[in-house]
């Protein structure tokens, strides 16, 4: 029998009506009261509610680092964890838990709905049913999916290759840049050729984090004064949103803002405002200066992952300069090199 661990941090998934019509979050203690369904699956369930429940827009560092360390103290004791998150800031929960996770053998699902679970057009039960489903399946006695993934709507992403793109929709997310994992039709479809491998590891836990960074995003018009808002603050770092495969204003005083930055200590990671494809410094001519001064390329990474792996990788206590190189590096398969 699967041992798998629940882990209920709030999020519309959890929310029933009261009496007078009120959405209020139920006990998770009895879910088998809500979802009867679970009583068929050949699962032994324990489930870990956080008390007060938590909106998913109140998630930062000190949250993350909680789930983490959760998960690492539970990790011997099941096969799989399957995380009740409200959708708006799960790809970011994702994506920061698979860094914290390294050598990570057992599939960490994050799961939630569009409405209620006590309503009767709910994608709850299907979402949390599956979800276990992914986090029990093995092959050859090892877990088939050892990730942190995020399931919704049949389909399986990788965390930290996810972003949520749809509010009104059951499908609520999407991978831009890197294929699904699975999909759940009559059958479970796994595309194995995807998934990363099982790691030859211990489970390493890496809860240090430094969220002491800003993000520019660029626009047609955009001043001196908004661009230094920024590049002379005190963060530590800056996420930098551009154009297309990572161009910006060849303007000298823009420029000038980007290099004294960046002497000044500063990390700067380039990212693209379009949803799939990739940065490729110095392919244009506007992005050429902002390699040669070294700005680093964030590839294809997503928003979410440029945030929680900047903040992870600085948190390291690293130079400078190993930072820079984590950075433009693929440490848990978040981001595609240009030379492969």
């Amino acid at each position: 029998m699967n041992n798998i661990l629940i882990i209920y941090t709030g999020g519309t998934i959890g929310m029933v009506n009261d009496a007078n019509g009120i959405l209020v979050p139920f006990d998770f203690e009895q879910i088998k009261d809500n979802v009867p369904e679970l009583g068929r699956l050949n699962y032994h369930l324990d489930v870990h509610s956080f008390h007060p429940v938590i909106d998913s827009s109140n998630m930062d560092p000190v949250i993350w680092k909680t789930l983490a360390e959760l998960i690492y103290r539970k990790y011997d004791l099941y096969d799989g964890f399957v995380i009740l998150h409200g959708s708006d800031t799960m790809a970011f929960t994702a994506s920061a838990l698979s860094f914290m996770l390294e050598n990570l053998a057992k599939p960490v699902v994050l799961t939630g709905s569009q409405l209620p679970i006590g309503q009767i057009r709910t994608d709850a039960k299907e979402n949390l049913i599956t979800a276990l489903e992914i986090a029990a399946t093995k092959e050859d006695g090892k877990a088939l999916v050892p990730e942190v993934c995020i399931y919704f709507d049949a389909q399986l992403f990788r965390g930290n290759r996810s972003i949520k793109y749809n509010i009104e929709k059951f499908e609520a997310f999407r991978s831009p840049n890197y294929p699904i994992l699975a999909e759940a039709g009559v059958h479970l479809q796994f595309y194995k050729n995807y998934i990363l491998k099982v790691p030859d590891g211990k489970l390493n836990l890496r809860t240090n984090f430094n969220s002491n960074i800003g993000v520019l995003k660029l626009y047609p018009g955009i001043t001196p004064q908004a661009v230094q808002a920024i590049t002379d603050s005190k963060v530590d770092a800056i996420i930098m949103e551009t154009f297309g495969s990572g161009n910006t204003t060849t303007a000298d005083w823009f420029l000038g803002c980007l290099k004294k930055a960046i002497d000044n200590g500063k990390i700067i990671v380039d990212i693209s405002q379009c949803k799939k494809g990739s940065v490729q410094l110095g392919r244009y001519e506007t992005s050429r200066e902002l390699q040669k001064m070294g700005v680093l390329s964030g590839h294809d990474l997503t928003f979410e992952a440029t945030v929680t792996k900047l903040m992870f990788v600085m948190g390291l206590g690293l130079p400078v300069e190993e930072s820079c190189r984590l950075m433009e590096k693929s440490i848990r398969g978040e981001l595609t090199p240009e030379n492969t």
